[in-house]
């Protein structure tokens, strides 16, 4: 009979063999990823006015359900974030309370009136002042629409040489084929798709980090389908197929 063959406790997640760098000059991908190490997070014009003209998806709530738990991650991870509004004063309404609640020591650039939030002089000058400051060139990006909330100051972002992570489903389009166009266009200018919880998992890389804790939050509370299966799992913990090598489950 075959045995388990159990990694220890002990490991970390190790990186590829090569450097981004060594792969792209021998012609292959250069895995650049995402760290909570390297990354901003932008959130654009999430807004309660501009959410109610998303007809991408099956609803509005499960929508909302992945821009609070970006909002989370960002948190979790200690992540610096930016937020930005256009014209919240008139019909765009203001930012989203999920995001004001969740990253309240987080100040709102609103702007009035240029719809490219990397176009936009002042956003723009506190970027590159985080930039400056972080030394982080890896950006994830979400929009309340993203054919122009997202795309735009990716596109920009991407011509400046940052590295640009759109969040395809915490953004929202009037329709699939706005959708379908920003997608092939910002994937075919460079930038790589992701999407709220593959990322999430993709920050945290190891579930054995101190991070661990915090993290759990955006998934029980934004990511039922899995929320579900964590707290089924430890409500009703006893008997065990496989050994626990952390002691946890007695």
């Amino acid at each position: 009979m075959k045995t388990d063959i159990i990694s220890p406790t002990s490991d970390g997640a190790l990186p590829p063999r090569t450097s981004p760098e060594q792969a792209r000059k021998q012609g292959r991908f250069g895995y650049d990823k995402p760290t909570p190490q390297n990354t901003i997070m932008l959130f654009i014009d999430h807004q309660i006015g501009l959410m109610t003209g998303i007809r991408d998806f099956s609803s509005l709530a499960e929508y909302r359900s992945n821009i609070v738990g970006l909002a989370r991650v960002a948190k979790a991870l200690k992540i610096p974030v930016m937020i930005s509004s256009s014209n919240a004063q008139w019909q765009n309404g203001d930012t989203l309370p999920e995001i004001k609640d969740i990253l309240s020591d987080q100040p709102i650039y609103r702007r009035t009136g240029i719809i490219n939030c990397y176009e936009d002089p002042t956003f723009g000058k506190a970027f590159e002042d985080v930039v400056a400051k972080t030394g982080r060139r890896h950006v994830i990006i979400s929009g309340v629409t993203i054919g122009t909330c997202c795309a735009l100051p990716t596109l920009s972002m991407l011509q400046d040489g940052y590295n640009v992570f759109p969040v395809v489903d915490a953004c929202g389009a009037w329709n699939h084929y706005e959708a379908e166009a920003a997608m092939s266009r910002m994937a075919g200018a460079g930038a790589e798709l992701v999407t709220t919880f593959a990322l999430a998992c993709e920050l945290q890389a190891d579930w054995k980090l101190p991070s661990a804790n915090d993290m759990l939050g955006p998934f029980i509370q934004n990511l039922p389908e899995y929320g579900f299966v964590l707290q089924n799992f430890w409500n009703n913990a006893n008997q065990h197929v496989v050994p626990d090598p952390f002691g946890m489950v007695k």
